[in-house]
């Protein structure tokens, strides 16, 4: 058994590593600027041990990692900018590296490494090299795109419409994943570390395009849904850093090779998409959804 700190405990990938390595029998320390949140304490429910820790308050990472064997380190620029992102991850890595962890995996985006301009890509292969950098014993794992996400903001909106709204052409595919299985195979590395030093490896479950994925939210929600192409200056309009990820999608694509992580990690259920759709609570997320005709 070892003791694995796990940052964003209380957030989607973080909640998921952490539940996946209580389940293979890890003692976990969740780590959270919020320990009585309601994640925090079902977490501790589940048996996980709650520290307080912010990355902007390194004497807190160091009281919480002190003793601790491995790492699931987050990092996110969504509630503050790219810049603090990376400023963050490296005091996590420096506080990890002082308290001796033994085997640290981040969680980066799939083709972070691969130069795409996208600025919350560059920020977290920036926390990449500085991690390689660092002596301490490393993987990295690169999900590609969350399927959670078309459960918020503009893409829950348009659903309510029969309208699955996307800033990309119809027929142009790319990967997705959703947490849980970015939390099993987490906690996969993390339980059989040895095989997994020094190694990067891109995570997708399921590859569709947007018509195909409409198709599937039809299925789920049972009224028609149908693939609406947002323009792209539309979203540069609401955040350049999105439409630089949008047209990297269109003009490069996000490809990971699904069938092969099937193949090698037969431990992680690689939900596909339509399956992740239908335990979806539809009717809580949209009660103001159209009637089938």
């Amino acid at each position: 058994m070892l003791t694995i700190a796990v940052t964003g405990a209380t957030g989607a990938q973080g909640g998921a590593t952490a539940r996946a390595l209580l389940t293979l029998g890890h003692q976990v320390r969740a780590l959270t600027r919020f320990p009585d949140s309601p994640a925090a304490v079902a977490l501790r429910e589940l048996g996980a041990q709650v520290h307080y820790a912010d990355f902007d308050n390194r004497e807190s990472l160091d009281a919480a990692l002190s003793g601790a064997d491995s790492l699931f380190a987050v990092t996110t620029p969504f509630d503050t900018d790219t810049s603090v992102e990376t400023r963050h991850g490296r005091t996590l890595i420096d506080a990890a590296t002082a308290t001796r962890i033994g085997h640290i995996v981040f969680t980066s985006v799939a083709h972070a490494d691969r130069n795409t301009g996208v600025p919350h890509y560059d920020s977290k292969f920036a926390i990449e090299q500085y991690l390689m950098a660092s002596g301490v014993a490393w993987t990295v794992i690169g999900p590609a795109a969350f399927m959670n996400n078309y459960t918020t903001g503009w893409t829950l909106d348009g659903l309510r419409t029969g309208t699955f709204s996307w800033p990309m052409p119809s027929d142009r595919s790319f990967t997705l994943i959703c947490p849980e299985d970015i939390g099993a195979f987490a906690a996969h590395t993390l339980d059989r570390r040895d095989e997994f030093f020094g190694r990067r490896i891109d995570i997708a479950a399921d590859e569709l395009t947007p018509a195909q994925i409409a198709a599937a939210l039809t299925e789920a929600l049972t009224i028609p849904i149908a693939h609406h192409r947002v323009p792209l200056e539309y979203v540069r309009s609401r955040s350049a850093d999105l439409a630089a990820m949008f047209d990297y999608f269109t003009t490069v694509g996000l490809d990971v090779d699904v069938p092969g992580l099937r193949r090698d990690y037969p431990a992680v259920a690689w939900t596909s998409f339509a399956d992740w759709a239908a335990r979806q609570d539809w009717p809580a997320l949209l009660p103001a959804a159209p009637a089938a005709h």
